[in-house]
């Protein structure tokens, strides 16, 4: 929201504060000051003149030499670049001497070896929107010698982010009450907005919603002159970028943005017969002011004539019924709408307004009727007419607020400031417009104005009073306590864990959407079906993922297509599956991702090898948690269509998750050039198998003997089972057990098809002693031997 100071000094004296100090205090008080714009100037020296002639500079094509009338009665000569101008026109011009927006100070000076006596000014540089293309040529009837500020008063206007919680301070008036509690300078006059001088009931207004509607007020308002609005007038709604339209809307927006209170004009002869406050019917159409056609549902809630829907309640009014120049009579709406459904409506539609984003939020219910006198005063003022003595009233203002109790001890003991009084805590409250009812020496009752719904509970008045005292008198202290770690941390560290061992290994973190499309569910690694969502918000966020690894391959895409060659991701989250019976299920997951050369090239290595699916089984067995990974080739009619080699990983008997390589097809659409390795683990598995902190061994002190062992073996049998074997293995001085050969011969000519040879390298080791040959001999040919009667191989001797 932009809020003009100049409109707040209408309502308290903010002249002993300076602008950084305004916005330190609204900051610490919990508004956010997200910009600050200085607009005009404040300096005299920036004066009306007159272009009385210019010729081209003589040393410069895209220069002229002008000579400008500025009052003083002798001409000053500038140099200009601007092209939009001619002879006899006006233009704001800074003297030498004049401090623009931004710091910038104008000087006497040459440009090109010609004199130029100050500086013609386009409206950028006067800090007036942004056109800095040419000249801020000004009206012919401005007299010269005028200051410019006299013409366009300077203002601060200050971009706040207002919390949701805080509709009160979406108005000027509403700032300046935060600002009076704030600073102690009190309101100007007396601003009530509140009640108007008469009422009646309504008969001519049907509520049929009360329960999103409960107030609807309406007047009349004939003979009115609808035309430009006065200077003033457009002055204040320009000063917070808005632009003003015509005498009745622009009064209308100015009393939202003076207290907040949302009105809506209609042209009262284009209505048909009394107004009616309904639902939509579904599948009705609505013409708005903005030109589109809307289609509504039952819950959206609709201001109506008794033919047909001229407004949707609290967002905006229709085309067919809006005021024009040609509007002599007007109905002036004032209500109060339920928030959700306000919000509901516009975010449905996409359709957000100054309005809505006020009555979502929650406007003062007790200044609905005085919204619509201030703005029947201002109608009258301005585009004359005469106002109906009634104001036609349907329904009764909702009592949003009532009485809270402080106990004034608790307080103190929260804030942590015993030294602060009651007569204090009372006076704060009282700045903030809340009334005592009733004091003792421990507690208060108070009311709470209607405009401040947020305040229900004892704590909330406490918050209130830090505000205002200034959360640096609030003292710090180390009041909490070591508790015992929970199932919940222990799960966060065992993440981490995971997190940094990944990185370790020079994997990079990924966060993806946990939205996918549904063409990305073919790369779904698995199985599992996805949740789809019911309202989509487009086609590319139409299902909860099943799987992390449509995500890591999206993202690898991208980063291919931005040059990058070695990918390795990583991401731990959430999938959400549905259940053959129709429930869901949600798991925590962790997707590796792998493609690219092994190492960066480099001198020595030009093309360094590609990544392949053991470098995966690396990275995996590496984990925490991870003693022996075994893998379990599915069959090919279970693939998922888009992977190759899918298989299970397993340790012992827990299913581990899924690895497999992309396919080939699938990679080119990526436009990978080397293959691309995935896998998906359940997260819950691998805390299964963790056993806690790592635990370290001391470094053997006695030198270990190595025997190596050729077999052959059937060639189907799997690798796992040799590592199975070899892994349980007690003999005492066995301590490891590494492959490094396979060979088969598809020929048969030096081993059979249907045989493949394998070689291990066995380690031995003692802790006490260094090992004879004779005991490192005895025990080898013992694990031959029981490996002979484990397995169907044969040692080669």
């Amino acid at each position: 929201m932009q809020v003009s100071l100049s409109w707040l000094s209408t309502h308290l004296d903010l002249s002993s504060y300076t602008v950084p100090q305004l916005s330190d205090l609204l900051t610490f008080a919990g508004v956010e000051v997200e910009g600050i714009e200085e607009r005009g100037v404040t300096t005299d020296k920036v004066v009306v003149a007159q272009i009385d002639s210019f010729v081209q500079h003589p040393n410069a094509d895209k220069l002229s030499v002008c000579q400008v009338n500025d009052g003083s009665g002798t001409p000053r000569q500038i140099v200009c670049g601007a092209k939009n101008f001619k002879a006899g026109d006006k233009v704001p011009l800074a003297l030498p001497g004049a401090v623009l927006p931004g710091g910038f100070t104008i000087k006497e000076g040459k440009l090109r070896d010609v004199a130029s006596l100050g500086m013609m000014c386009s409206g950028k540089e006067l800090g007036l929107g942004d056109d800095h293309s040419g000249l801020l040529i000004l009206d012919a009837e401005t007299t010269i010698g005028t200051p410019f500020n006299q013409l366009v008063p300077s203002d601060v206007v200050f971009d706040l982010e207002i919390t949701p919680n805080r509709p009160d301070l979406l108005s000027h008036l509403g700032l300046a009450r935060e600002l009076s509690a704030l600073t102690g300078i009190p309101l100007k006059g007396q601003r009530d907005y509140t009640a108007t001088k008469t009422k009646a009931a309504a008969s001519d207004i049907k509520l049929e919603a009360k329960e999103v509607c409960p107030l609807y007020t309406a007047r009349i308002i004939k003979g009115v002159k609808v035309g430009p609005s006065p200077e003033w007038l457009r002055r204040r709604l320009e000063s917070i970028g808005l632009r003003p339209i015509n005498s009745i809307v622009d009064i209308t927006n100015y009393v939202m943005m003076e207290m907040g209170q949302s009105l809506h004009c209609f042209d009262l002869d284009k209505l048909n017969g009394s107004i009616v406050v309904r639902q939509a019917t579904d599948g009705e159409k609505f013409l708005a002011l903005d030109s589109q056609t809307y289609t509504l549902q039952t819950d959206d809630l609709v201001i109506a004539d008794q033919k047909r829907a001229v407004a949707i309640a609290g967002v905006m009014g229709g085309e067919e019924t809006g005021v024009t120049e040609a509007t002599t009579n007007v109905l002036l709406e004032a209500a109060w709408f339920t928030p959700s459904n306000i919000r509901r409506t516009s975010r449905r539609l996409g359709l957000s307004s100054d309005s809505s984003y006020r009555f979502e939020r929650g406007i003062d219910p007790q200044q609905v009727a005085g919204g619509s006198e201030l703005a029947t005063k201002l109608i009258l003022s301005i585009a004359g007419g005469t106002a109906e003595d009634v104001l036609h009233v349907a329904g009764e203002a909702p009592a949003l607020t009532g009485e809270v109790t402080l106990d004034e001890d608790r307080a103190r003991k929260l804030l942590g400031t015993p030294e602060l009084s009651g007569d204090e805590i009372h006076a704060i409250l009282e700045k903030l417009g809340l009334g005592k009812k009733a004091a003792t020496k421990h507690e208060s009752r108070w009311h709470i104005p209607s405009y401040r719904a947020d305040l229900q509970r004892p704590v909330d008045l406490i918050e209130e009073i830090a505000r205002v005292i200034g959360l640096d008198r609030v003292p710090s202290k180390m009041t909490a306590v070591a508790v015992p770690s929970d199932a919940t941390d222990r799960a966060y560290d065992f993440a981490m864990t995971i997190r940094q061992a990944l990185v370790n290994r020079g994997c990079f973190e990924a966060q993806t959407l946990r939205l996918v499309a549904e063409a990305q569910l073919a790369d779904t690694l698995g199985g599992g079906t996805g949740v789809a969502v019911k309202n989509p918000l487009s086609e590319d966020h139409t299902t909860l993922r099943p799987s992390i690894i449509p995500g890591l391959i999206a993202a690898a895409a991208l980063n291919i297509r931005q040059g990058a060659d070695r990918l390795r991701f990583f991401e731990l989250g959430r999938v959400f599956l549905k259940l053959p019976n129709g429930n869901s299920r949600e798991e925590e997951r962790l997707a590796i991702l792998i493609s690219g050369p092994v190492s960066p090239s480099s001198w020595h290595a030009r093309t360094p090898q590609a990544a392949d699916i053991h470098e995966l089984m690396g990275i995996i067995q590496n984990l925490p948690g991870l003693s022996r990974v075994s893998i379990e080739p599915k069959a090919v009619k279970e693939s998922p269509a888009n992977f190759l080699l899918t298989s299970e990983l397993r340790a012992g008997n827990r299913n581990l998750g899924w690895i497999a390589q992309l396919h080939p097809s699938r990679a080119r659409d990526i436009s990978a050039r080397h293959p691309v390795y995935v896998a998906e683990l359940l997260l819950s598995a691998l805390r299964q198998g963790s056993t806690g902190p790592a635990k370290f061994e001391e470094l053997p002190r006695f030198p270990g003997m190595t025997r190596d062992v050729a077999m052959e073996v059937p060639a189907d049998l799997p690798h796992a089972k040799v590592a199975a074997f070899f892994a349980t293995q007690k003999e005492p001085l066995f301590i490891a057990s590494e492959v490094f050969d396979v060979f088969t011969d598809p020929t048969g000519q030096k081993i059979p098809s249907d045989r493949k040879s394998i070689a291990w390298t066995l380690t031995y080791r003692s802790p006490e002693k260094t090992l004879e040959t004779a005991e490192v001999d005895a025990a080898h040919q013992r694990i031959l031997a029981a490996l002979e009667k484990a397995l169907p191989a044969t040692v080669r001797r």
